[in-house]
Order: structure tokens, then C-alpha cells, then sequence
């Protein structure tokens, strides 16, 4: 959209509306909201459990329990959708990721308690192995390559499982091919044709998702990297390509992740598609900011600023572990 040019100094004088905070309330273009909010948790077994994560400050390893009654208190807060990361014990790690479907499985628990007890609040899953791989990779891994299409198939059946858990939204984040059109096509076939795909469209091989990986238990078990199926950080056009392909086979929604380094993408996405589109504020730029807020460094303000260049960048929403305390602070 063109930019007006103002009117020659002094008939024209761009302070005026920044004078009070009512005049700058009134022009502003951008504001976040609580509802824009997505909070990923990390749940693990046990009860009462609230386990630190040392490298995100602030952030816990919750068990069920724990997890519902603070959902509960976000919901209240505003935050109207929760994303599910489990954090798999090592007996359950294997060469299948047979967990991965496993209708009693954490993540799939926790659907169900989470839809029973809060209904209103919407529930988003990750659809990945990493969580349940001996090899920390988010497909089966035979010789060192990762395996395209028998990936797809597991993903598929751990969303079916998902879906009958009573998901709302699924979130494939393993950047296999074809794994969208797998599982819309499987979800319309049983019945599941409510649930939205949030797809992780532009997921890049990034150096920001070490804290996560410490969250899940699959730092010290990645074997190599994830750069022959996640993007390559230097391409904005190959990622608007995978946006292209995920909406062709029917993702409702799209996410690029990371978040902050990438509002590029961001922009591109929202200008390109006019879709739905989310990015994901990850574990490495959590950290950072909240590392520095814990010790002084910066103000809380950091907080909500980050969030609002997501919605100047032309996001609808942010999948960020700041949402509890955003949510709070955008009430004040």
C-alpha cells in the first residue's frame, strides 16, 4: 500500500498524535490480544511435578495435573489455545516410535482431560517423532537417511489417534513431503473433517530450537542434523514454495518458525496467501529474552514488543511460552 507524504513541516507535525497515550491508542495499527496467543506446554508422567527447564527460565516440564490448572488459569486469562510437547520416558524411545499412536499416550491423555474439563479452550498437538525416536529425528532414520514416505504413514496414524483423542487443531512439524495431503485425506476418510491442520509450512533448520530439544529430552539424542528436511535458513523462496504445497493439500492455517529472525518470511506469507498465518517465537529466542529479563537486562515491555512485531509482520497469532504472562500483562 502506498504511504502518503506528509505535508511540508510545519502544516504537517507527526508528533501531534503521539502526544497522549489516548491519541496513540487511537492511530495505532497493530495491537496483541490475549486471544492471539498460543501457548506451548511441555507435560510429562507423574503428579504435583512443576520440573524447571534450565535453559528456559520461567518455563517447567508439568505433569497433568499441574498442566490442566494452569491451562485453566491462562484460558481465564484470555489465552484460548494450548499446544501439547511431550516429554517421552526413554523405555518409550524406540526404532518404530510405536508410542507415537499409542491412544494412551501422554500427549493423547491430556487431549482428553484438557477437552473434558475445558471444553472452550482450544487444543493443538504436534505431529512429529522426535518425541518417541531413539534418533531425536522427526522421521524414521534406516542407514542415516531419513525416510520419506514411511514417515508420512506413521504421521498419519498418530493424527487419527490424535483426532480421536479429541484434538481441534493438528500440527505437523516434521517437514516430511506429502505429509498434509496424507492427513487431511485420512482425517475427511474417518469422520474427523472438523479438525484443522495448522501446518509448520516454513520450518527452517535452525540453530534457535536447542532449548526445545533440552525440553523434550532429544538433545543428546539427535543424531546428526535436520537440514535434508527442514529449510535452509538462507531461502525465502523454497519456503513460500512449502507454504504453496501445504495449502494445496489442504492445511487450514500455516506457521514459519522460527519467529522473530524470520518476520520476512512472515510478511511474505500474509502478503502472498492471505491465509491464516501463525509463526512460532521459539525455545533459543524465549530464552534469550527471558534469560536477559531474569537478570535485569531488559523489561518486561520486551515481552509484549516482541509480540507485537509478529502482528506488524502480518501474523494472526504467535505460538509463544511468554502467553501466560502476556495474557496478564495485556489485562493491566
Amino acid at each position: 500500500m502506498p504511504v502518503h507524504t506528509p505535508a511540508p513541516y510545519p502544516a504537517a507535525r507527526l508528533r501531534r498524535l503521539r502526544r497522549t497515550g489516548a491519541l496513540r491508542d487511537l492511530v495505532a495499527e497493530n495491537a496483541v490480544t490475549a486471544a492471539d496467543l498460543i501457548w506451548p506446554v511441555f507435560i510429562r508422567e507423574g503428579e504435583g511435578v512443576e520440573e524447571p527447564i534450565a535453559s528456559m527460565p520461567g518455563v517447567n516440564r508439568l505433569s497433568l495435573d499441574v498442566m490442566l490448572k494452569k491451562a485453566a488459569a491462562a484460558h481465564a486469562d484470555g489465552v484460548g489455545a494450548i499446544c501439547l510437547f511431550p516429554y517421552t520416558a526413554p523405555e518409550l524411545r524406540t526404532e518404530d516410535c510405536a508410542e507415537a499412536w499409542n491412544p494412551e499416550n501422554l500427549t493423547n491423555r491430556a487431549i482428553r482431560l484438557l477437552k473434558a474439563e475445558l471444553p472452550e479452550m482450544a487444543v493443538m498437538t504436534d505431529i512429529a517423532l522426535d518425541p518417541y525416536n531413539i534418533n531425536g529425528h522427526d522421521g524414521f532414520v534406516v542407514d542415516g537417511q531419513i525416510l520419506n514416505d514411511e514417515t508420512v504413514e506413521a504421521l498419519v496414524k498418530m493424527a487419527l489417534a490424535q483426532c480421536e483423542a479429541g484434538a481441534d487443531i493438528l500440527g505437523p512439524s516434521d517437514m516430511m513431503d506429502g505429509r498434509i495431503g496424507a492427513i487431511r485425506a485420512a482425517t475427511e476418510a474417518a469422520g474427523f473433517q472438523q479438525v484443522a491442520i495448522l501446518s509448520y509450512a516454513a520450518k527452517f533448520a535452525s540453530a534457535f530450537y536447542g532449548p526445545f530439544r533440552d525440553a523434550v529430552g532429544a538433545s543428546g539424542r539427535l543424531v546428526g542434523d535436520k537440514k535434508t528436511y527442514q529449510v535452509n535458513p538462507a531461502n525465502r523462496l523454497e519456503a513460500l514454495r512449502c507454504v504453496a504445497r501445504d495449502l494445496d493439500e489442504g492445511a487450514d492455517m500455516v506457521m514459519v518458525k522460527p519467529g522473530m529472525p524470520y518476520l520476512d518470511i512472515c510478511r511474505s506469507v500474509k502478503d502472498e496467501f492471505g491465509v491464516p498465518t501463525f509463526a512460532y517465537q521459539v525455545s533459543g529466542e524465549y530464552a534469550m529474552l527471558a534469560g536477559a529479563m531474569e537478570r535485569g537486562w531488559l523489561g518486561e515491555a520486551v515481552m509484549l514488543e516482541s509480540l507485537l512485531a509478529f502482528k506488524r509482520a502480518g501474523c494472526d497469532g504467535v505460538l509463544t511460552y511468554f502467553a501466560p504472562a502476556a495474557a496478564k500483562a495485556l489485562k493491566v
